[in-house]
Order: C-alpha cells, then structure tokens, then sequence
C-alpha cells in the first residue's frame, strides 16, 4: 500500500495530490474497538481489518491506535483510512488531545511559542500543526483562534475550518464555558479565595498594568483559590471571566503574590526555572457540532513536587 514519506515537503506533490480514502463511524453506545469496527465493516474480514489496526490506519477521534482492544465511548468517531496510515503525531513539546474535521485542541508546553512573530516564524505551535496537517493534505489550514504565553503551558484550541475559525473567534467569551489555570505563587496569600477586578492597559515597554480608569484599560476579572500551601509557595486554582492579556499574571501581582518564576511581574524566585501557569482546564461548545467539548490536563510534576508535603 504506497504512502507519501514522511519527509517529504508540504506542497511538493500538490498536483498529484490524490485525498485518502476514509470511512467514518459515530460510536452510539460504549464497547471495545474490535467488536465496533467487525460490525460496522461486516464487508470486511477479521485479518483484513487487523492489518489495518497494525498499519496505524484506525483512529479515535483523531488519534491514531493499534490497540484492538480500545474502549470506546458513546460519543466517540472512529475513523478507517483505507490509503495509508494515519500520521501519528510527535513533538516533545506539544502533546495532541483531540483533533475532528474542525478543531484541534492540544497541551502546548512552556518555552512554546503560540504562533509566529517578526523573528520567529518556525517552531511554533501554530507551526508544527500546520506541518502535520500539510502532510495528511497539501489543501489543509490551519486558523490561531487564541494564544497561550510562550512560558505558560496547557491546553489550546486551534480550527481547521473557516467555519470553525469564525464561530470561535466572533463568540469566544459565550462559546468557552470554562477556563482554569494553575499557578505557583510566592507565599500565601491572605483570602483563600477571592476575586481580583481592574482594568488592564498596555505601557510603552508593552508591559500590562492594572487600573481604575475604564476609560484607560480593558476590564479583566480574575477568580482564584488557594488549594495548597507548602515551603513558601502556594499552588492556586485560577478562572477568567475575561481574557486579557497577561491577565493573571498581573492579578497575582496585583495580589502580593506573584507567579513564581515570572520576574516580568515581580517574582523574585523561580525555583523550578519556569513560570508555573499552566492551562489545565477548557470547556468550549464545538463551533460545528454544538457539543459540549471538556478537556483537562493533569497538574504538572514539577509542580507537585514543588509544593508536596515534606
């Protein structure tokens, strides 16, 4: 079964370009994968589709399995590429979560660019999906519906549609039900929990200040909560009610207790030699489907083991 080398560059057989051939299955009630695809492929023998396991040629909701014995979940699309394999997606810094026809949604590590800038056009998150796509097809796109900071880590969004690109930007703050954030602070702060309300600006040196003039700034509101505290940091569970720029980075500052790590904002220590702001948890409705999209990532090691107890 002939398929393209991976490397070969985007575009270069753009026109002998011939699309996959793929066959999509909604799963309407839980089982394992096997028993699913001899079902729905009843024209199919046992060996065959077992080849096309082993051939990386099935996927999940857009990512790539061999394992015959996958649970599946009502909800879920499993997806047969009867032309080559699907492309398993690699990077040591951007982890693939979920991928449809429509959106992407990946855990961007930090030290990662979100996309492009004057000097930095390759490398990127933006970057290396768009690559992988061009791969499955030289026709693809690839649309930046928000950004993380180059040192936050967690979980982004990105549309491979201009439907989906459209829907997502021009509704964002109705179509995200939920955006939480951990982050490390220096030292504990006195409220648990609270709320943090400014109006956010942008100096000269493009750094992002908090203040009372509506007239000056954008208006931001940051919700947080202390979950733990130990050796001097405390680990908080951050939420937006609005998205602005450097956002919580200012609001922790703001607070007297600034994200460790972050000398731009006032932190003076940084003991695990990044910023600790990681997105861990987004909820979206699907720009296409309507569906209910809940995703969340586990609290990074490093911060664990920062503040566990001793």
């Amino acid at each position: 079964m002939p398929t393209k080398p991976y490397n070969t560059k985007p575009g270069s057989e753009r026109n002998s370009f011939k699309p996959d051939v793929i066959e999509t299955y909604p799963v309407k009630e839980e089982g394992i994968l096997m028993d699913f695809l001899m079902e729905s492929m009843p024209q199919r023998k046992r060996t065959v589709i077992k080849n096309l396991l082993a051939h990386n040629q099935v996927a999940i909701n857009g990512i790539p399995t061999t394992q015959f014995n996958t649970q599946l979940a009502a909800g879920d699309e499993v997806k047969v590429n009867l032309s080559r394999e699907f492309r398993v997606f690699y990077n040591r810094r951007l982890k693939l979560v979920y991928e449809d026809d429509d959106i992407i949604v990946v855990n961007k590590g930090y030290g990662l660019l979100s996309m492009g800038t004057d000097k930095i056009k390759e490398g990127t998150a933006y970057s290396i999906l768009r690559d992988y796509l061009k791969w499955q097809d030289p026709r693809n796109k690839l649309f930046i519906v928000h950004r993380l900071d180059r040192d936050t880590s967690g979980l982004m969004v990105f549309a491979k549609s201009v439907e989906a690109k459209e829907k997502l930007q021009h509704n964002w703050n109705n179509m995200v039900l939920s955006r939480k954030y951990l982050a490390i602070v220096e030292g504990k702060p006195e409220q648990e929990e609270g709320e943090i309300r400014s109006y956010l600006a942008e100096n000269s040196r493009f750094e992002v200040y908090s203040t009372n003039n509506p007239e000056e700034g954008q208006l931001a509101v940051t919700r947080y909560k202390t979950l733990r505290t130990r050796n001097g940091y405390s680990l908080m569970e951050v939420s937006l009610d609005t998205g602005r720029k450097n956002q919580i980075r200012v609001h922790m500052k703001d607070l007297g207790h600034p994200i460790i790590g972050d000398r731009r904002y006032g932190a003076k220590s940084s003991p695990i030699h990044r910023m600790a702001l990681h997105a861990q948890t987004l909820r979206f409705v699907h720009p296409i489907t309507r569906k209910d999209m809940n995703f969340s990532t586990p609290v990074p090691a490093s911060f664990a083991k920062l503040v566990a107890a001793r």
